[in-house]
Order: structure tokens, then sequence, then C-alpha cells
């Protein structure tokens, strides 16, 4: 009878072992498939938003890397160009645009606001330089200007 047990524990032991080392390389895999599956590449050039939170902690799907271009709309509705689906985020949020080789954020007209380095742009669109934590929603992003 005891060495039935002990047959049975062994077995028993061997795998969850084994099942502990699938679910290590299964989660390397998928850290390896999610950073790979980028849609862009980042381009020395070219301003982009990085996601500074942590993706999991939203229940909706956000990217890691948002590019910029001279005029982009970012808001919960199809109609913009960045489009995330936080219920704290307005349909039509925020505007980023180019003008005098300098970047500026506009608020257009949102519930929750829209903050640079802590800071809410009011009335008039406010310049941002590389470097800056700009808040929309419950979103922080960094923003890379790389030129």
């Amino acid at each position: 009878m005891f060495e039935i047990l002990s047959s049975l524990l062994k077995y028993l032991f061997v795998t969850v072992i084994y099942l502990f080392i699938y679910g290590v390389i299964r989660l390397i895999y998928l850290d390896i498939k999610s950073a790979s599956s980028q849609k862009f590449e980042i381009k020395k050039n070219i301003p982009y938003l990085k996601l500074i939170n942590i993706r999991e902690q939203f229940d909706f799907k956000i990217e890691e890397i948002y590019m910029l271009g001279k005029d982009v709309d970012i808001g919960r509705s199809a109609k913009n160009k960045i489009i995330i689906k936080d219920p704290y985020m307005s349909t039509n949020h925020a505007r980023f645009s180019y003008k005098d080789r300098t970047y500026f954020v506009e608020d257009l007209g949102s519930t929750n606001g829209t903050f640079v380095n802590g800071r809410q742009v009011k009335n008039t669109a406010m310049p941002i330089k590389d470097g800056d934590k700009i808040r929309i929603g419950q979103v922080d992003f960094l923003f890379v200007y790389g030129g």
C-alpha cells in the first residue's frame, strides 16, 4: 500500500513540475509574440506616444506605441486616428498638431481633461517637448520627439 502511494506521489510531483515548466515557457512565448506583433517599426525621426501604464491593468485594448503625424486626434470615436476605448476618454478627446517644428496638444472639450506634466491643458494648444508626460483619460503616455 505504501509503495503504491509513494509511486503515485512521485508521478504527481513530476506532473506538477512539467506543468510549471510549461507555464513558464508559455509566458515567455506570449511575451515575445506581443513584442514582435507591433504594427509598425519605430523610426528615429518620427515622434510617438509611448504607453507608461502597464497594459494588463486595463480592460480595453491599447497599444504600447502610437505614431504621431501632423494632425492626430485621439479619443473613443472611430473617426479619430488613435482610437482608445477608455471609458474616461471622451469621444473626441485631444488633438496633437505640428507647427513651426513644435508639437502641440489641444484638449477638444473633453469631460476629464488632458494633462501635460500634471498641468491641465486649457483653452489653447499647449506645446510639448521630448519626455513630457501626457495624461488622457486614465492613460499616461510619454511623448518621444526623436527629431
